[in-house]
């Protein structure tokens, strides 16, 4: 009789653990989920200050019930719990990117409907887990902390935050920083990127979010609770301070000297890429492009940027075009989206086209979108996966330390998905980069994709403090001013012109000179506060 009713006292007791599990499971992905709404098309950018907090509380107490009930050192936590963060990941990634299942059907790439969606579908998914993998990885450090004090914690996980954030963005397959999901609509909070870059941001959302689960965690084992105690009005207090911060850095006034002046006109194309490489969308963009630019140089523009690949033809092929014609009769200076040679590949590039209709400077696309445009391990997954590119050719990268010289000065330059490297942008404004040019095309995208797109490129404004001009095929093409204001914004799947006058400019910020130093240095303090934390 005793041993039937220990029976199901642990057959319950089993049930109630897969319960708990399964909801600290369901947990974790809804705030990460919740993370993932942060950014376009829902813009709830505000969610990200609480959003991690779920996961920090969920993470500490779960490897404290392991250990707990298993006498287990921290390396050695079950399978299941390394499930959370990863579904945490999964869940932001998911939502976050979920515009990448847009390139489906790829039947303008000759791609039949079936292959197109396994390839969607795979491409969707591998991003996800790609993103979840790095948060496991946070969890998984964090499982070791989780009888250290909450300072550390705080400090270590925020550290450890912006170096993963900093290790995947050296990579090809990077977009969804914590920071920008503050972008556009938080820009106080995004000017904190002129003191170490992105992951200044990033470290004040991570410690924000850690200090609100410190908050939560310390209450537990206090009696009365209280929710409401040092850590929760630290985090205020230094949610108010890093605002107010940032509010110092928007509130500076930008110096526009008429010397510096320089009217930049961008034509939004709107060809489709189904037609794009077909004569017919060879036409339309010689017949756009032209017209566009005669134009703009009525409006009395210095020069005029075309989006990324706007004419689908190699440079040696220019001067058989009626836009360059154009430009020799018109004299105006014209950056053209097209491709360049280099040996048996070609590169996607954007070229300065000068007043006589001759190229001299040239920039490459350094980095391409995996599976887009390259196929990683490709003598491996070469014979799986077809290549999507529209050349039948090897598009290859372009080197890491060019630099884009025109008639106006040098130019910091960043093609489509480059937007989302704020080191390629840096460097180019700490060599003498005084102005940007964005070209890119989003055309295979729903809208939720591009305004995702021009908020990467708004933090890329405010961080190396310039100007930036951003022309696509398809939207949203805009122009923005160094305190990451939209001057302009074009439609969605139209053909549009603009003209709008930016200001060259040759200061510097923190972030400009140093580079992201505030990341070794939450790095090294953690280091630190380890050794501390074992000996006291």
């Amino acid at each position: 009789m005793n041993a039937k009713v220990k029976s199901k006292k642990e057959k319950g007791k089993g049930d109630n653990s897969f319960l708990t599990f399964a909801f600290y499971l369901l947990l974790s992905l809804i705030s990460g989920v919740l993370m993932g709404l942060t950014v376009a098309p829902v813009g709830a950018w505000f969610l990200a200050w609480i959003a991690l907090a779920p996961l920090w509380i969920i993470v500490v107490q779960k490897s404290n019930s392991y250990l707990e009930a298993k006498k287990q050192k921290p390396f050695l936590l079950p399978f299941t719990f390394y499930l959370l963060p990863l579904f945490w990941g999964v869940g932001y990634h998911s939502v976050a990117l979920f515009w990448i299942t847009g390139i489906h059907p790829m039947d303008w790439l000759g791609v039949p409907w079936w292959p197109s969606l396994a390839i969607t579908v795979f491409c969707w998914g591998f991003i996800s887990f790609w993103g979840g993998l790095f948060v496991t990885i946070w969890g998984a450090v964090m499982a070791r902390l989780n009888q250290s004090k909450p300072w550390l914690r705080v400090l270590i996980g925020t550290a450890l935050w912006c170096g993963l954030e900093s290790l995947w963005s050296s990579g090809s397959l990077w977009w969804s920083s914590l920071a920008y999901t503050q972008s556009p609509h938080n820009l106080v909070i995004l000017h904190l990127g002129q003191l170490s870059g992105p992951n200044t941001v990033t470290a004040a959302i991570a410690s924000i979010n850690g200090l609100i689960a410190e908050s939560y965690l310390s209450s537990a084992f206090s009696a009365p609770r209280q929710f409401v105690n040092k850590y929760l009005t630290l985090a205020t207090g230094l949610f108010i301070t890093l605002h107010l911060l940032g509010f110092y850095l928007y509130s500076q006034p930008i110096a526009q000297p008429p010397e510096a002046a320089l009217k930049i006109g961008i034509i939004q194309g709107n060809i489709p890429n189904k037609i794009k490489v077909k004569p017919e969308g060879y036409r339309r963009a010689i017949t756009g492009y032209t017209n566009g630019y005669l134009n703009l140089t009525k409006q009395g523009v210095n020069a005029v940027l075309t989006p990324e690949g706007a004419l689908p033809i190699f440079e040696r092929n220019f001067g058989d075009t009626p836009l360059i014609s154009a430009v020799q009769q018109k004299g105006v200076v014209i950056w053209v989206g097209a491709f360049g040679e280099k040996g048996r590949s070609y590169t996607n590039s954007l070229f300065t086209v000068n007043s006589l209709g001759e190229v001299t400077s040239r920039y490459d696309k350094s980095k391409l979108v995996p599976l887009g445009e390259f196929i990683p391990f490709e003598e491996i997954l070469g014979k799986l996966i077809s290549r999507l590119s529209p050349l039948d050719e090897h598009q290859v990268h372009g080197a890491a330390n060019q630099t884009f010289d025109t008639p106006f000065g040098r130019a910091i330059v960043g093609i489509c998905y480059e937007s989302a490297f704020p080191e390629i942008f840096r460097r180019q404004a700490a060599v003498g980069g005084q102005f940007i040019l964005s070209s890119s095309n989003d055309a295979h995208y729903s809208a939720a994709m591009p305004f995702q797109h021009h908020a990467q490129d708004i933090m890329r404004a405010i961080e190396t403090d310039r100007w930036s001009a951003r022309a696509t095929n398809t939207g949203y093409s805009a122009f923005v001013d160094p305190h990451g204001r939209t001057l302009w914004i074009s439609g969605y799947n139209i053909y549009e012109i603009h003209a709008e006058t930016i200001y060259r400019r040759q200061t510097q910020t923190l972030y400009v000179r140093w580079g992201d130093w505030l990341t070794p240095l939450l790095l090294g303090l953690g280091v630190v506060g380890w050794f501390v934390g074992k000996a006291f």
